[in-house]
């Protein structure tokens, strides 16, 4: 090493009533997945601060963990401005906006037992086959009543509009926050579009791809939050092969390099094909979301 680095590693000083912004502040003097936290946590400040538009994309199946209501808490202040997921948390979105809940339980259940009794598992989190009966009887009522051609985000706009508050779309439609889910027929609500759709309705996935490369030129600074990996971070990522590149970009993800796969990609990889910005602020947490987002979240609104 030719400039030797003379910062310490710092010991934390945990103590009584510590709060998380404390906690994660001390973080950043840390090492390993804690100081990249700490690192998070102030990138996300300037994201802010600097008053870029932020890009937040959100993988898996979030929404039966819990983490709902915090992107939703985000969105009404302002943390997110274009939102992309997957038609799984859009799913369960609606669920919860139609005030039915998912439930604990456990990995080593017997799933054939459960089968019998019409409950589905998420990991260890279950949900009743009636809760998708809902969601059935809810979209395709909508479903067969619209007229047009959509995007993802205008349809999910409409749907928000009609969900409780208790709800990720709803806050987005509340907050003119537009919502993307560019695997939106690779879920249930895609399946119950095709079954009750009415011959004058129709959605142009086209469309979010040319209104996702708008909201890339619609603001001078850029940054984006990446919580897991596969087709939404793709989509965030690729948007910004028109414009300049993010300025700052953040991933929270359990995947690693090696295998080649995106959603283990580094944001340094991505930085070769000109998405984030040769300069940008960047780091990547290898952690659990479920963990991750609710200590930066926790950080951020005490801030």
């Amino acid at each position: 090493m030719h400039n030797p680095i003379n910062n310490p590693v710092k010991r934390l000083n945990i103590r009584e009533g510590i709060t998380v912004k404390e906690l994660v502040d001390q973080m950043k003097d840390t090492a390993y997945n804690g100081r990249r936290l700490g690192e998070a946590g102030e990138i996300f400040e300037e994201m802010l601060d600097s008053k870029a538009k932020i890009f937040f994309s959100l993988a898996g199946a979030m929404v039966p963990a819990g983490l709902g209501s915090i992107v939703s808490s985000m969105i009404q202040n302002g943390m997110i401005h274009v939102l992309i997921t997957t038609g799984a948390n859009v799913v369960h979105d609606i669920i919860e906006g139609l005030g039915l809940y998912h439930l604990k339980g456990s990995a080593t259940y017997d799933d054939l037992e459960l089968r019998t009794r019409n409950i589905n598992r998420i990991y260890d989190v279950l949900l009743p086959q009636k809760s998708f009966e809902k969601v059935e009887e809810f979209l395709g009522k909508l479903f067969e009543e619209l007229e047009g051609v959509y995007s993802t985000a205008s349809i999910l706009r409409v749907i928000g509009e009609r969900l409780g508050k208790d709800s990720i779309l709803h806050t987005a439609y509340e907050n003119s926050v537009p919502v993307y889910c560019p695997t939106f027929f690779d879920s249930i609500a895609g399946l119950h579009f095709m079954i009750y759709r009415n011959e004058k309705l129709s959605i142009d996935q086209s469309l979010d791809v040319k209104e996702m490369i708008d909201h890339c030129f619609e603001s001078e600074r850029k940054g984006t939050c990446i919580i897991g990996g596969g087709v939404p971070k793709n989509f965030v990522l690729q948007s910004m092969l028109l414009a300049d590149g993010f300025d700052y970009a953040i991933q929270i993800t359990t995947d690693t390099p090696q295998f080649g796969g995106l959603s283990g990609a580094t944001l340094e990889e991505a930085k070769s094909w000109c998405k984030l910005k040769e300069g940008a602020k960047a780091v990547t947490v290898y952690c659990d979301a479920t963990i991750a987002l609710p200590m930066l979240y926790a950080y951020l609104v005490n801030r």
